[in-house]
């Protein structure tokens, strides 16, 4: 899996107590090794991390090995990035976006 730095990896096994217990708001990536547009988010991802300590934590699924949370949300397109908050799953987006436009996406739920 691409390692995006200052983010944690979730799988099947851990994603409710990490995500759905979470006490902040979770922004899941659901990424893919094949997946283009995952490796050119993986910086952005690094930086909404780091600047939203505190405020959001940042998780990625590597949907080829963790397919249950992938089929659970009905998650078809990578990367698809999900907010949990209060293990409700509150917005989806689709496909990769430059750190300012993700940054204003997500201000309706931090």
């Amino acid at each position: 899996m691409i390692h995006t730095e200052g983010v944690d990896a979730v799988t099947d096994a851990d994603f409710d107590s990490e995500v759905l217990a979470a006490g902040l708001p979770v922004l899941v990536e659901f990424t893919a090794d094949w997946c283009g547009p995952c490796r050119q988010l993986a910086p952005v991802l690094s930086a909404v991390a780091e600047e939203e300590t505190g405020r959001l934590k940042v998780v990625q699924l590597d949907v080829d090995s963790n397919p249950e949370v992938m089929v659970r949300y009905g998650v078809l397109s990578m990367p698809t990035l999900m907010v949990f908050r209060d293990g409700e799953p509150v917005k989806s987006m689709v496909g990769a976006r430059p750190k300012r436009r993700l940054l204003q996406e997500l201000a309706d739920v931090l």
